[in-house]
């Protein structure tokens, strides 16, 4: 199978792992692709692991060891208990496959290919199944500021904030709590794209100046470029990203002319969504951010 370049981009964020439970070291790195052929050994002065990545999968594409390549970043014993993870990543992978006219297939614990007769680029709707509003709604989540592992400033404001969102909430004020909501969610994935700037910065939907072709500093960056990245990063899953655009939109309305033009009034139920929206971040990135540290110490 040959991948073009953006398919291989995303292949190679795949296998590194950065940030994520499937995090490779260099050493790995050598071990999984050595499984495909080469006769690689890790010592001193070895390349930087997304080069080493790189150099292995064009030398690789379009032989057989690349669909060997994919069966192993996907083969299914590896995600026990996260199949649905498992499922997300083959789907967000097949479509930058799909301009190569293929498709990834999971046969329960078999990874396949299906050959395409023309180039199908689904809208996320579809391939994600939606979760509604209510079966959100009824999701508990731990929700432990200090696991985030926060600028100690940031951490002590959010905290205020969460206590005057509960408050907005609880007296009628939903268009004030989710305009907090709103300021809270940009904080915090802000402070992550600080503490990972790598990541965020080499995301494949990371925004770029028309001009230069660089990507924008963090500053110039908007609240939906956090939500989208952060999730290509594994910092948030495919439902909460989703309804975090959710609490982008009604952010937006803190510009009475932007409400005005909508006439659109958010009550309880909206602000208690885009509420569980927040926790759920928190409690993603809480996981997120234990999974990097307990890593460190092994």
């Amino acid at each position: 199978m040959f991948l073009n370049a953006k398919a291989l981009e995303k292949l190679r964020i795949i296998i590194n792992g950065d940030n994520t439970p499937d995090y490779r070291s260099g050493s790995q790195l050598v071990t999984f692709f050595n499984a495909l052929g080469s006769t690689d050994n890790y010592s001193q002065g070895f390349p930087s692991r997304w080069v080493f990545t790189d150099e292995k999968l064009n030398t690789i594409n379009g032989t057989p060891e690349m669909d060997k390549c994919i069966r192993n970043t996907f083969a299914v014993v590896n995600y026990v208990g996260r199949i649905n993870e498992l499922d997300s990543l083959i789907t967000d992978f097949n479509q930058y496959l799909a301009f190569d006219k293929w498709s990834v297939v999971r046969d329960n614990d078999i990874i396949t290919f299906k050959r395409l007769d023309k180039v199908v680029v689904d809208s996320e709707k579809r391939n994600h199944p939606e979760t509604k509003e209510d079966e959100f709604l009824k999701q508990t989540f731990n929700v432990n500021v200090d696991s985030m592992g926060l600028d100690s400033n940031l951490n002590d404001i959010i905290k205020l904030r969460l206590k005057e969102i509960e408050i907005c909430i609880a007296n009628g004020a939903s268009q004030a709590s989710i305009i907090l909501i709103g300021s809270v969610l940009e904080g915090m994935l802000l402070d992550m794209a600080l503490k990972y700037p790598q990541q965020f910065n080499q995301a494949a939907s990371a925004p770029k100046d028309k001009e230069s072709g660089k990507v924008r500093k963090f500053q110039d960056w908007t609240l939906s470029n956090f939500i989208d990245i952060a999730s290509e990063v594994g910092l948030l899953k495919q439902d909460v990203k989703k309804f975090s655009h959710v609490v982008r939109d009604f952010r937006n309305y803190i510009h009475p002319y932007e409400q005005m033009c909508t006439q659109f009034f958010p009550d309880k139920q909206t602000a208690l969504i885009c509420f569980q929206v927040l926790k759920a971040a928190i409690s993603e990135i809480g996981s997120f951010r234990k999974s990097q540290q307990e890593r460190q110490h092994q």
